[in-house]
């Protein structure tokens, strides 16, 4: 059976992806949150291992979006960019603009790095995502948009020539192993780790990722036949590498610091990779048998954005409410109770915020048109 090509499913695999990533991604701020208060060794443990069967957040967004875009808008060329920006301005870029002065605003003390002083200072927090702990993925993620047309022209050259991908595949993972390499020599413990650190905010970060999700979609039927294949060997390399990287985070000791866990290894892009080619195996199938749970997918993914948006403000809200205190009964127990109502609130946020803004344009747009015939 082979990946159904008509487009008006409810879901695809760049679906799965959002939401796998989304879901997972409020994990890390929890942990990280938990983990701030310094719990016993005996709680750190857990709570690193979890934080590293999760970190594969980033890497899926990406590898998601720009599936599903590809999957969309292979066809449009430079001609559509305008059209493409504009979608895209209301769709993410003015959520964005919302949360990041929701932050700035509201609540300064998640500021990363160092706290603006100025305007300047404003503005430079807003644009590299330092606002909040999790917005330094979102400025990645954004150039990856402004970037599309560089990935529409990727589609139009492997377009139905298997030896165009393959080259493209290695090329492409080649020079990504060299940057890895670099920023391990140079960036992760090396001597420009503190004025160097934006470059895990850069694009070419995850690229690799990027890429891989247009050659996903544009060789789907292939991709299938391989995940098919080998999902025994995919599955053994997860508890393969994912012990790899456990080992790679306790080799640093005790207090954990999950700082040590960065996207940026050889281990952790294994690991992702093949948390990527897990999940894509579980959409295909769920896409072959017309599964009920396509539509559940469908529905989060075109919220996971906004709700991953607003996930820390949440949590912080929990937090200041009576999470924190659960620490000092269990860290484990805060751990899923605040997860829990996380995940919940920013899921529901995300969908009313929408119904209300949707009722408000449309509320416009009747009075613009009553006007224009009066």
């Amino acid at each position: 059976m082979k990946i159904k090509k008509d487009t008006t499913s409810p879901a695809d695999i760049g679906d799965y992806m959002k939401v796998f990533a989304c879901t997972a991604v409020m994990m890390q701020t929890v942990l990280s949150l938990v983990l701030a208060t310094s719990p016993t060794y005996n709680y750190q443990t857990p709570i690193g291992i979890i934080y590293n069967l999760v970190k594969f957040t980033a890497p899926a967004f990406i590898f998601g979006i720009l599936y599903t875009t590809t999957r969309t808008t292979n066809q449009n060329t430079l001609a559509n960019y305008g059209g493409y920006l504009k979608k895209q301005w209301s769709a993410l870029f003015v959520p964005t603009i919302w949360w990041t002065l929701a932050y700035l605003l509201i609540m300064p003390n998640v500021q990363q790095v160092n706290q603006y002083h100025d305007v300047g200072s404003f503005i430079w927090h807003f644009i590299n995502g330092n606002a909040a702990p999790h917005l330094w993925y979102n400025t990645m993620m954004l150039q990856f948009i402004i970037l599309m047309p560089f990935f529409w022209l990727l589609a139009h050259f492997v377009r139905n020539n298997s030896k165009r991908g393959i080259w493209t595949l290695i090329i492409t993972t080649v020079l990504f192993a060299a940057w890895i390499g670099f920023y391990d020599l140079e960036v992760f413990h090396g001597p420009h780790e503190q004025s160097w650190y934006l470059l895990d905010r850069i694009f070419i970060s995850f690229v690799i990722y990027g890429i891989f999700g247009v050659l996903s979609w544009m060789f789907r039927d292939k991709l299938e036949t391989f995940l098919k294949k080998s999902f025994p060997i995919l599955v053994i390399l997860f508890v393969a590498v994912f012990y790899w990287t456990n080992k790679e985070l306790f080799n640093f000791g005790y207090p954990v610091s999950l700082a040590n866990a960065p996207y940026y290894k050889p281990s952790m892009t294994l690991y992702a990779l093949l948390v990527i080619g897990l999940v894509a195996t579980l959409a295909i199938k769920h896409i072959n048998d017309n599964s009920k749970a396509l539509p559940v997918f469908h529905f989060l993914a075109t919220y996971a954005y906004r709700a991953y948006l607003s996930n820390v403000f949440w949590l912080q809200i929990i937090w200041r409410l009576g999470g924190k205190n659960l620490v000092n009964i269990n860290p484990i127990l805060a751990i899923i109770v605040c997860y829990l109502l996380t995940w919940v609130l920013s899921f529901a946020s995300a969908y009313v915020f929408h119904i209300i803004w949707s009722k408000v344009k449309d509320s416009l747009m009747r009075k613009r048109v009553q006007e224009s015939t009066e």
